[in-house]
């Protein structure tokens, strides 16, 4: 497919313009329409991109600018009708994080885009960043060792939601980096949280995840911090990473740190933990937009088949993950357990690419190294046959 492809924006508030500006910076792409209720918005962004068109009508998107693709980048409540009415128009669909309001929703938009041989993509943009990427490298090498727990912080004051809590709203971005460095769903979820300013909608939470082999991962997020935070501490049995992506420069640390306790001793007082401590560095990390990367896999995955990172079943597994911290919420904490996937031998984090007619698949290779389309081979989005991508 050599022809430019056509895509549309729906939702021009917060993060609607980050992906109108680059998915018209891609050089095979179209951008044909900007769509927001709010004509201040449209207006605004007319005068940055005079030759965009704009709309308040949906449907007219949908139906009369000949799209090939819908970005849905509005409110959780709207994601679901509003991707399901352009998967049904026939449109590739990107849909931003969380991808739905529930997984009854996920599991019918992905049933829609199957059925329709649609590429159904969700929002998860970490997946694409340079030092996620370098980090699951990191992981996957064994240099760490074994992954014992994963600590993680996104803090902030606001920007508050009306139709979801800070765990749906923040957590996701954390959820969609432990899945990929676990490789596995969490075999139980609890949560707490408090609603400080708007009742019913908590603006702080702490989210812990369990998972197979004892490890485990928590999740703490808020709109009530007074300093803007974005942490997180990998452990593992040899060494440690620590990500702060606020950093200007040094965004990964590894520490060669850790405790040890002796193999066998005779009496109690004998036995003494062995810690460790050696050397830090810092992994050097090139920059790069991960959102134009993200944007691009969008498009490369329309035009040559692919499966993407962020699917249509990694997005209802997160999804999932929030329906039972709301559940816990309400239990006031309890453990929920989430039930495991059909197949056992599959990975709970895969998708596996539609069919394509014979032929039609070609070789194309991603910045997106640490992920494999299933065969060991970094970056092979497909090759002459549908293949399963997984992290």
């Amino acid at each position: 497919m050599t022809k430019k492809i056509k895509v549309g924006v729906a939702g021009c508030g917060y993060w609607g313009p980050n992906l109108i500006r680059n998915f018209r910076s891609l050089a095979d792409v179209s951008l044909k329409m900007m769509c927001d209720l709010n004509t201040g918005r449209l207006k605004h962004l007319k005068s940055l991109y005079p030759e965009v068109e704009t709309s308040t009508d949906y449907k007219h998107m949908l139906n009369g600018v000949n799209l090939d693709a819908v970005v849905v980048a509005t409110n959780v409540k709207n994601h679901f009708p509003m991707a399901k009415a352009a998967l049904l128009a026939g449109k590739h669909t990107f849909i931003e994080k969380p991808m739905a309001s529930s997984v009854e929703q996920c599991e019918e938009l992905v049933d829609i885009a199957k059925k329709n041989g649609l590429i159904l993509m969700t929002g998860h943009t970490f997946l694409y960043s340079p030092v996620v990427r370098k980090i699951k490298e990191i992981v996957d090498k064994g240099d760490i060792g074994e992954i014992r727990y994963i600590s993680a912080r996104r803090l902030n004051l606001g920007l508050f939601q009306k139709d979801i809590n800070v765990a749906w709203d923040l957590a996701p971005h954390d959820l969609s980096i432990i899945l990929a460095l676990m490789g596995e769903m969490p075999e139980s979820v609890n949560c707490r949280g408090s609603a400080h300013v708007t009742p019913g909608i908590e603006d702080v939470t702490t989210m812990c995840l369990s998972f197979s082999r004892q490890r485990s991962a928590t999740i703490q997020s808020s709109w009530l911090d007074p300093r803007k935070v974005r942490e997180m501490t990998i452990v593992g049995s040899k060494r440690m990473i620590v990500y702060d992506d606020l950093a200007p420069l040094e965004k990964i640390r590894v520490f060669d740190m850790r405790v040890e306790r002796p193999p066998h001793y005779d009496t109690f007082g004998e036995f003494q933990y062995a810690y460790h401590y050696g050397d830090m560095y810092a992994p050097y990390i090139k920059q790069e937009e991960p959102l134009k990367t993200e944007c691009q896999h969008f498009v490369d995955c329309i035009k040559f088949g692919g499966t993407p990172i962020s699917c249509g079943t990694r997005g209802t597994e997160l999804v999932r993950i929030l329906e039972a911290s709301s559940e816990s919420l309400k239990k006031e904490g309890a453990p929920i357990r989430l039930s495991q996937p059909v197949n056992d031998n599959a990975p709970a984090a895969s998708c596996t690419a539609r069919s394509l007619p014979k032929g039609t698949w070609k070789t194309i290779t991603h910045p997106i190294l640490p992920f494999s389309n299933g065969n060991g081979i970094p970056g092979i989005v497909g090759q002459f046959q549908p293949e399963t991508v997984a992290i």
